[in-house]
């Protein structure tokens, strides 16, 4: 059965990194960009990650400017912007598609596992439906991911256990971690 450990991605400077070197720890893996609503995540994302990483958990972030054009920028760029604006010291990886002919192996495979099933209720999230649903039209049957900071967890065996989509408060997301790191 395939997991994540199948893969190989690159980094920020284009080397690359099979994540097998991730094997035996907690890992989420997030799609993100830098101007988007959702960026602020960026906080509890690396709250949870200074509080965690000693438990071998890692947060593995993949920007991707393919939402409203709400990455731009080099990796050096994106890079830039995460650690002096959030502190962000998990690992950054190369820009990406996650959507569409282009998409991502890596992304491909994480929402084949666990698929989109909606942003949720709430006027908010309806809000971003509607946007989503006419930015993500381009991408037809390959639209793997609704929106950035789509969140996946997986466990110390590589295998894909949950999917967060945006709208899910960080406290839920923090709590499925901790629960899995034990």
């Amino acid at each position: 059965m395939k997991t994540v450990y199948d893969f190989t991605v690159k980094d920020r400077k284009g080397n690359e990194v099979s994540l097998s070197d991730y094997r035996g720890k907690v890992l989420l893996i997030v799609n993100t960009a830098t101007g988007c609503g959702f960026t602020p995540h960026y906080d509890p994302l690396e709250a949870m990650y200074k509080d965690l990483r000693n438990k071998d958990f890692e947060i593995l972030d993949f920007p991707s400017n393919q939402f409203a054009g709400q990455a731009p920028g080099s990796n050096d760029e994106i890079h830039d912007f995460c650690t002096l604006k959030f502190g962000t010291e998990f690992p950054q990886f190369a820009k990406i598609d996650v959507n569409g002919e282009t998409a991502d192996p890596l992304f491909e495979f994480l929402a084949t596992v666990k698929p989109f099933e909606g942003f949720g209720k709430g006027l908010k999230n309806a809000a971003l439906n509607k946007f989503a649903k006419m930015n993500n039209k381009k991408f037809g049957q390959k639209t793997y991911i609704g929106w950035n900071f789509t969140k996946f967890l997986i466990d110390r065996e590589g295998n894909v256990v949950a999917r967060f989509e945006p709208t899910v408060d960080m406290k839920e997301v923090r709590e499925a971690v901790e629960q899995l790191i034990g």
